[in-house]
């Protein structure tokens, strides 16, 4: 099992606000434990912008209560029926779930039977939960703090590489067909992913003028590298979509298809490597025989593959439009990155964690 830093810092987190409520002589130090469990934040931008947010929830939770005990009692029901308007009231603020579900702890924490006087545990316990948002807070913005950018290159590196393997073996006839089919689901799900860390990384906030500007132009990069990895996946389902139909081909289009995409695939791979640094500086220029692979023509080639057949006409359409984007984007990334290293050619991307 791998430890994540999230993990830690939830760990951290409740420990902390039980050991401060302790401190501070609540009775019921738990309900300190449990809000920060549901406060703790993935980066430290969310947490600057959920705290307010959380601490609302946390009194509407307590006010609506309160509110209930003095005019029903704490019956089970009553208290079904507040956390009912109190779902709503959250959901038509816009909160998320996690915030909600701090409201709530704040309503069952309130309406349990108490000898204390009302506001009094009411306050105890408000101020509690307060406590544990305060220390899940505290923990996301001293402890750990996430580097998205290199995460970020990891995942991308990674999972284009999956996409160009799989890409030249497919191209070849050599893919098996169950394991193509399960690798392309767990890619699906490796780009799902993949957008949710960009935007952590684009919430990531800079301080420095100089810095800024470098973090504007990674972002415009890291999209770009994004999106020509998609076209290459599209690609690829694309292959895997018309297998048998490419099996039929002649074969000399067959060798002339493979030598088109593993000069393009060679493309995409130089320029992964020049964005690690890895490709000495004196052979950069050589980024620009991305424009080598002659993929308009083959796919024009693709197109009238079957002219005079009017059943099959258009079968290869859609591989023809997907490898015109993947070419297209490849280019644009190539200048994107010449772009990068020439304003930036001290600072490398972040990718070793």
């Amino acid at each position: 099992m791998k430890l994540g830093a999230r993990m830690l810092k939830t760990g951290l987190a409740v420990a902390i606000s039980l050991y401060a409520a302790a401190l501070l002589g609540f009775p019921s130090p738990v309900f300190a434990g449990i809000a920060a469990v549901f406060a703790i934040q993935p980066s430290i931008y969310r947490s600057y912008q959920t705290i307010i947010e959380q601490i609302q929830a946390n009194i509407i939770g307590a006010v609506m209560a309160i509110i209930a005990v003095f005019a029903l009692g704490n019956d089970p029901f009553v208290i079904g029926f507040v956390i009912i308007l109190v779902i709503g009231i959250c959901m038509k603020l816009k909160m998320n779930e996690s915030t909600i579900s701090l409201a709530l702890v704040a309503v069952i924490a309130i309406m349990e039977t108490t000898d204390l006087a009302l506001i009094e545990f009411a306050l105890m316990r408000v101020t509690a939960l307060t406590l544990g948002i305060l220390s899940a807070f505290l923990v996301n913005l001293i402890f750990l703090p996430p580097k998205y950018e290199t995460k970020l290159f990891h995942e991308i590196n990674q999972t284009t590489s999956n996409v160009l393997q799989w890409l030249r073996v497919t191209t070849r006839q050599l893919s098996d067909e169950p394991a193509l089919k399960g690798e392309i689901q767990h890619i699906q799900n490796n780009m799902t992913h993949i957008d949710q860390t960009y935007l952590f990384y684009a919430e990531e906030r800079t301080y420095l003028k100089k810095r800024h500007y470098s973090k504007a132009r990674k972002l415009i990069l890291f999209r770009e590298l994004i999106a020509t990895t998609k076209k290459a996946f599209e690609v690829l389902k694309a292959f895997q979509q018309l297998d048998d139909e490419i099996e039929q081909i002649p074969d000399r289009f067959q060798n002339t298809l493979i030598q088109e995409l593993d000069k393009v695939i060679h493309s995409h791979e130089k320029i992964l490597l020049s964005s690690m640094g890895r490709i000495k500086k004196q052979h950069k220029e050589t980024l620009q025989e991305v424009l080598d692979p002659n993929i308009p023509k083959l796919a024009e080639s693709l197109i009238n593959l079957y002219e005079d057949d009017a059943d099959n006409r258009l079968l290869f359409l859609s591989l023809a439009a997907h490898l015109m984007e993947y070419h297209n984007h490849l280019i644009h990334l190539r200048k994107l990155l010449k772009s990068y290293q020439q304003f930036h050619q001290d600072e490398q991307l972040q990718m070793n964690k």
